[in-house]
Parts: structure tokens; sequence; C-alpha cells
């Protein structure tokens, strides 16, 4: 595999970092390290790391989200959760808004429908 270009944006010459140990959003320990779980690892630039921590909390929150409408424990029941949900996401758009540097990994459109559909539900008490 070749790790002198950053599979996000495709630069080179610039220091590339992989996601290895770590917490989801929701404080979730995830482990990309692992053989079946990390076959393949990316290494991204600094822009586009900070992008994917973006898309990661973006995904932890989306799959939350679908877990909630289909009747399924859902961290987006719990009042907390819902709100940094709901923050975090609104924190994601102003990044992807106001970046010089469209996103590779996240399109903000995504984020303002997934917004919208979280405003649809009623927060937990």
């Amino acid at each position: 595999m070749n790790t002198e270009f950053c599979q996000g944006c495709g630069v080179s010459g610039s220091p590339l970092m992989k996601f290895s140990l770590g917490k989801d959003f929701f404080g979730r320990p995830y482990d990309r390290l692992s053989p079946s779980a990390d076959q393949n690892p990316k290494w991204y630039c600094p822009t586009c790391s900070m992008y994917k921590n973006l898309q990661r909390d973006f995904r932890d929150i989306h799959a939350e989200y679908d877990k909630l409408i289909s009747g399924q424990r859902s961290e987006l029941a719990k009042c907390d959760g819902f709100l940094r949900a709901s923050v975090r996401l609104r924190e994601i758009f102003t990044i992807l808004s106001t970046s010089s540097q469209q996103s590779p990994l996240l399109a903000k459109q995504e984020v303002l429908l997934l917004m919208e559909r979280l405003n649809t539900v009623t927060m937990p008490a």
C-alpha cells in the first residue's frame, strides 16, 4: 500500500496520520488496528485528518438517529446524548461552511439534512 499520498485529498509531501485506538462520539471504544477491523489502513494529511474526525462523529450520530427512528435503543434517547449530538452537528456544519477547502470526506448538505431530521424528533426528557 502506498502511504505517500493522503487518501482523502491526494496531497503528497505532507505528514500523514492514521486513526487507530480511540472512542467514538458517544464514548464507546473502537480499535481500527485490530486485524479484522483494519485490513487496509488509510492515511490522511492534517486537514483530511480533521475532516475524518468530523466524518466519524457524523456517522456515529447518524447511526444513533437511525436506531432511534426504528425504535431501537439509542444514545439519542438520552437527553444529554441528544443535546450533545445536536450541538456537534451544528459545529460540524459551521466548520464545513467556513472552511476554505471543501471536505473530500463529508458534504455539508448531508450534515444539514441530518440536522433537519434531528429537529423533527422530540427531544427526550
